[in-house]
């Protein structure tokens, strides 16, 4: 042990340093601060460590804590002596500390009861350690290891910190600085993606499953689960519990789970909620990996219910166990080495490529039947109900490597961690499309149940994060079918070019006009007439796949009377199998995947990859297409890496924020030399001004400035006026500054609060501003649009969520309504873009890296022809200790009632 033996506390540890967590194996823990309170824990603990562990911690033989070690163990003061404990069904398992040595460097070192070591445990610690360590002005972590002692070697080289050693005296000194780097950062990621992969596994894939609250009564909800996975075909075991009946749909009947002679891996419990804690118990005691509450009764119906969905949360987790639901519907996965329909719906889904998400259990169920009468096809079903624990991000994680799904489907009622959601769709949408559809979409409103914090972000910022993640976002669960069947049985479009082949010219004139409405161009249109034979529709379409001109073909096929079209049906059929084309028809007004168009699968789907998709309207089809041409375009996009470290000062800015929040912790505005200073470690040149409350002080600024100057009012309630009568340009003498100064004073009430400033005249261009904010829920948001007051009045401007590639900058010049005014409209010259992308993405890396700035506001940007102009910003830090947490360490959503289920 190194560090002080003073025992005084200090003051307490932010909250944010607790948190529930995700072990390699998928299942959860508690991770804390020590206490004084720990004591009697901290002694069981190590009396059941071996003394291997106990001898590799120590390097010598200690059997027993004394109450003195037991004391400065436990009795830190979370600035320089800080210790993590972990914890499991009230058991410490881990514990983990640093001490301060010398300024800016601490020694740490960890503790895992044997029989829970191998589980990530001192991974998860050293992450959490090393979060608060930064926080304290901590820079470098060293630890002392005995060489043997591979597993402890190991963590710390697994970290993704330059580790550098030395030995001395038969023991290995590793040092690091804990700076989170790329690499650090990346493999943290991959640990939370396996942790959160493997606990999902375990739901869709049990060898066991209890049904807990089983009733013999064909009305109830424990009834029909039990006939449903029965009639399922389920390949485990199903057991029944019900303390009052000896049996239930002929099999025996268990009074608890406990009782259960075998192992259970999932527990679907539909007991009246009160009951529900008990369950947890009971299923922790079991040994039960995971729960699927159907019952109700939580935060759907008010705060008593939202008080016992937290213990809920709080009691499952604390002893290991992940949660579904409540108030859901439940799972299915289609699978037919597991055909598991643990759910309340009767329709079990045929076998298909598609993952679904829901969070209601009605709709859940009308969206089962939807995707039956399609033919769609299911790979796994999940309904979260008030999503209390799993959520959207934790099945994101699965599908990603999930062979056995390649399309992702969500419906989403809220969003409970945006910024997570935001990176994990980001790469998911690079193997696996993602479709979306958001309810609330405009009134931003959630059904009861979930809790979620405020976005001060505006609702668009909502819908640029899915566009910038690649995720497909559509408006109704109808259009999200209509992707869906395309993106699962066709191959993606190369380009916005398309071919129309019909045989009603009505309806081929309908596809083109709708094609040309959603930015698709049709490079050819085939009018083959009513009496069209199958194979006159084969060579037309033979013909258009052919032709390098062609992305994508849409056919449309109406039958003369007393013609079953079978033989056109088969063309197409066979057509779709073949081609390397997306083929998308309108095929006798049918929906879904018609038997007639589908291609067998050998993976046992209903409709193979090659079947052929039909829409009951050619518009229909066509929307659906550009949909997937969007995501297409989006794929093959490259982009460039966000702004590199060398290209930046990063270390200067946060001192000079760190100093700004030394001085005034509340939060300060920049002034002009701070704002300068932050902005030019960023590669931001500010236009230099002066401020002046007296003709005196212009004439000179005027002066120093080398004239050819502009006086202008900053005031807040002044700026950006359309009339500009604030302003006064082209001014080259004293004589010129004492008009612009008494021209203005007369014209604008209030003169002394004008804020007046004195600035060198720039180069014309096209106004632009662009901000950034710190958002609770989001994290860092940019936006760009052109300067104005009938801008702002439009809401004309796009957003981003930092870091931000080249793809991303490029996309939220050009997506603006406005945009064409920096290319050249009406003849005016087009402006430098590339500097304006490169201002974009400097403002975005600057926001990504310094939490500390809640605002800047490039909110006066001058973009010309050769180069771009900042005349006017501003800025504002605060404090935000917890900012940002979760971007350095895993941890999960805290619990409903708190914050965000995640």
């Amino acid at each position: 042990m190194t560090g002080t033996e003073d025992t005084e506390q200090g003051p307490p540890a932010p909250r944010h340093w607790e948190a529930d967590v995700l072990l390699r194996d998928g299942r959860t823990a508690h991770i804390r601060p020590i206490g004084p309170q720990d004591a009697a824990l901290l002694v069981d603990f190590y009396a059941r460590v071996s003394d291997q562990s106990k001898y590799y911690r120590f390097f010598s033989p200690m059997p027993k804590l004394s109450e003195r070690d037991v004391a400065r163990f436990t009795q830190v003061d979370h600035v320089n002596r800080v210790a993590f404990v972990l914890t499991l069904s009230g058991q410490m398992i881990a514990v983990g500390r640093y001490d301060v040595v010398r300024p800016g460097e601490a020694e740490v070192a960890f503790l895992v009861e044997d029989q829970h070591q191998g589980r990530g445990i001192a991974q998860l610690l050293l992450e959490h350690l090393a979060q608060a360590g930064r926080e304290r002005g901590v820079e470098k972590f060293v630890a002392e290891v005995l060489p043997d002692n591979s597993r402890m070697i190991q963590t710390f080289r697994d970290a993704g910190y330059r580790v550098a050693s030395e030995y001395e005296d038969g023991v290995l000194a590793l040092e690091f600085p804990i700076e989170p780097t790329d690499t650090a950062i990346g493999l943290m990621v991959n640990r939370e993606h396996r942790a959160e992969s493997a606990s999902i596994e375990r739901f869709f894939n049990p060898r066991s499953v209890a049904v807990i609250g089983a009733s013999r009564r064909q009305d109830t909800i424990g009834q029909a689960l039990v006939r449903n996975l029965v009639m399922g075909d389920f390949t485990g075991r199903v057991y029944v519990v019900n303390p009052s009946s000896a049996a239930v749909s002929g099999m025996p009947a268990f009074a608890t789970v406990g009782d259960i002679p075998d192992e259970v891996d999932v527990a679907i419990v539909a007991v009246p909620a009160e009951a529900v804690q008990d369950v947890v118990l009971d299923c922790a005691a079991k040994g039960v990996h995971g729960l699927v509450v159907i019952s109700s009764g939580f935060a759907e119906t008010g705060e008593e219910g939202r008080q016992r969905q937290r213990r809920l949360v709080g009691l499952s987790r604390s002893y290991g166990l992940r949660l579904i639901g409540p108030n859901c519907l439940g799972i299915i996965n289609t699978d037919p080495g597991v055909s598991l329909n643990a759910s309340l719906s009767g329709v079990m889904p045929p076998r298909g490529r598609a993952g679904f998400f829901c969070q209601s259990g009605a709709l859940g169920s009308a969206i089962l039947e939807k995707v039956n009468n399609r033919g769609l096809g299911l790979s796994t079903f999940v309904s979260a109900g008030n999503r209390a624990d799993v959520s959207g991000n934790d099945l994101l994680q699965y599908w990603e490597e999930d062979d056995s799904t390649e399309v992702v489907l969500l419906y989403l009622e809220s969003i409970g961690n945006p910024r997570k959601f935001s990176r994990i769709a980001r790469r998911v949408s690079l193997r696996k499309p993602i479709i979306a559809v958001r309810s609330g979409r405009t009134t931003q409103g959630v059904p009861m149940g979930h809790a979620v914090r405020k976005i001060a972000a505006p609702p668009q910022a909502v819908d640029a994060m899915f566009r910038q993640a690649g995720v497909i976002q559509v408006d109704t669960l109808e259009e999200m079918f209509d992707v869906a069947q395309l993106l699962a049985h066709q191959p993606l479009p190369r380009g916005r070019r398309v071919a129309i082949v019909g045989n009603s010219d009505a309806l081929g004139l309908l596809a083109a006009d709708a094609a040309a409405a959603v930015g698709l161009v049709v490079n050819k249109s085939v009018a083959l007439g009513a009496d069209a034979t199958a194979e006159d529709f084969e060579d037309a379409l033979d013909a258009a796949i052919d032709d390098p001109e062609v992305d994508s073909v849409v056919a449309v096929y109406i039958p003369p009377l007393n013609v079953s079209g079978e033989d056109v049906a088969n063309v197409l059929a066979a057509v779709g199998e073949q081609s390397d084309k997306p083929l998308v028809s309108s095929f006798l007004g049918a929906e879904g995947v018609p038997e007639l168009l589908r291609v067998p699968d050998v993976a046992g789907s209903t409709a193979g990859r090659g079947s052929v998709p039909s829409y009951p309207a050619v518009e229909a089809a066509v929307r659906a297409l550009a949909r997937v041409v969007e995501y297409a375009v989006w794929l093959r996009t490259p982009d460039g890496p966000p702004v590199g470290p060398d290209e930046v000062d990063q270390q200067a800015a946060k001192r000079l924020v760190n100093d700004l929040l030394r001085r005034n912790p509340e939060g300060t505005h920049l002034d002009q030399d701070e704002l300068t200073s932050l902005l030019g470690a960023y590669g931001i040149e500010l236009w230099e001004n002066r401020r002046v409350t007296t003709l005196e002080e212009a004439e000179k600024a005027g002066e120093d400035l080398g004239w050819d100057v502009v006086l202008k009012a900053t005031a807040d309630h002044l700026r950006e006026r359309p009339d500009q009568a604030h302003v006064w340009r082209n001014i080259d003498t004293p004589e010129e500054m004492r008009d612009a100064w008494e021209s203005l004073a007369l014209r604008i009430t209030e003169p002394e609060k004008a804020g007046f400033v004195v600035q060198k005249n720039s180069t014309p261009g096209v106004p632009i501003a662009i901000r950034s904010i710190e958002d609770p829920l989001f994290g860092p948001v940019v936006s760009f649009g052109i300067s104005g007051p009938l801008i702002e009045l439009l809401a004309d401007k796009s957003y981003r969520i930092p870091p931000l590639g080249e793809r991303d900058a490029a996309a939220m010049v050009r997506e603006i309504k406005s945009s064409p005014m920096l290319f050249g409209y009406r003849g005016s010259e087009v402006v430098d873009v590339a500097e304006v992308e490169r201002l974009i993405r400097r403002v975005a890396q600057l926001q990504n890296d310094l939490p500390q700035v809640s605002s800047l506001d490039l909110s006066l940007v001058l973009a010309g022809a050769e180069g771009a102009t900042v005349l006017t910003a501003a800025a504002r830090v605060d404090a935000v200790a917890d900012s940002r947490s979760d971007w350095f360490v895993r941890r999960m959503p805290e619990h409903p009632g708190d914050t965000i289920p995640g």
